[in-house]
């Protein structure tokens, strides 16, 4: 069977739509996957077995473009998929297996999309409270899973694959210390301050983990790289020298790898907090206003620290600097107390 998915276009998405792949594999052992994807989420499909090819999609986020899509979809015929697979909600993910003739075109009904897919799902979204288990439902017949309690168990939840030669010729590259161990912060995210954990936290996380034996490496996008100076330069003495601000230098692809190599990691409600959790490290998952009970880390070595319950929509907060209120009072002892608690798990 050969099928074609339309992948999210998110990077923590991306990786959860890997629970899909690997339960299609499952269901039909013999199968060939290829995804659509945005450029930067193909390094992540790179490192999901899964995934037969990886096919670019070049129209920006939000882009209508009927005709590129239309290109595609006539381009991908010849490939003659037997199901299609489309992820996103929106109508216009919808278009490129239609204008490619899959014969099968599965999807939530998301805005209206009768007749463009023609196996379609109504989406009770308590029946399935997850996003993941809204992707993996999609991977059985019509009819058959009517609640995330009747997805089999246990669930295949991301696994990205990375390799030991990888690793350490990343060390070398980026000049990490192979004598200190280290510990991954994630200090930013996608929507802003009011979704991070205080920079000044971090610091006095940082101060304590160093002083420990740790060296403390900051990931993050270009977007993320005044944070990583405030957390380095707010650092004294010989403590500086033991933290590296990464974010901004790396492409995703060297992010994963260097993840990778971390004995934990310290995230906010991010991309690279979903990475983390597919590479089964160690993580401490830092929520405010977003909710965990959409979008947690999968993975039993993740730990979610979060004060207040439910979805608060808060774009930008009125505290200093824009943090949430929640999130300035998750106290970094409380975060190295977990941290501690979690290594100590992992290694028994």
């Amino acid at each position: 069977m050969k099928i074609l998915v339309i992948g999210p276009s998110w990077v923590g998405d991306m990786v959860m739509s890997q629970c899909l792949y690997r339960t299609l594999k499952v269901e039909y052992s013999s199968t060939e996957i290829d995804v659509i994807s945005v450029a930067w989420c193909r390094p992540l499909l790179a490192r999901m077995p899964e995934v037969h090819r990886t096919l670019p999609f070049s129209v920006g986020h939000g882009s209508l473009a009927i005709t590129e899509r239309w290109r595609l979809g006539h381009a991908l015929r010849k490939n003659q998929y037997d199901r299609a697979y489309v992820l996103p909600n929106s109508w216009k993910s919808a278009l490129v297996p239609f204008f490619a003739n899959v014969a099968q075109r599965i999807g939530w009904c998301g805005e209206k999309r009768y007749g463009l897919l023609n196996d379609i799902r109504m989406l009770n979204k308590a029946a399935f409270p997850r996003m993941a288990q809204r992707y993996l439902a999609l991977a059985y017949d019509k009819g058959r899973i009517n609640c995330a309690d009747d997805l089999p168990k246990p669930l295949l939840c991301p696994q990205l694959q990375v390799n030991k030669e990888e690793i350490g010729k990343s060390i070398t590259t980026f000049k990490l210390t192979v004598q200190r161990p280290s510990i991954g912060f994630c200090p930013g995210a996608a929507f802003g301050p009011a979704k991070c954990w205080p920079h000044y936290h971090f610091v006095t996380l940082a101060k304590k983990l160093i002083d420990q034996g740790y060296q403390v490496v900051l990931f993050g996008s270009d977007n993320d790289y005044a944070v990583g100076e405030k957390i380095q330069t707010a650092l004294q003495g010989k403590s500086r020298k033991h933290c590296i601000n990464l974010a901004g230098k790396t492409k995703l692809d060297h992010a994963v790898v260097l993840i990778s190599s971390c004995k934990a990691i310290i995230s906010n409600d991010s991309g690279l907090m979903h990475i983390a959790a597919a590479l089964n490290k160690p993580l401490i998952a830092l929520y405010g206003p977003s909710s965990p009970d959409f979008t947690p880390p999968l993975s039993d070595k993740a730990k979610v620290i979060r004060l207040i319950r439910g979805y608060h929509k808060v774009r930008k907060a009125n505290t200093a600097h824009g943090y949430h209120q929640s999130l300035i009072d998750v106290q970094p002892q409380q975060v190295l107390e977990a941290l501690m608690s979690l290594l100590v798990e992992s290694e028994g």
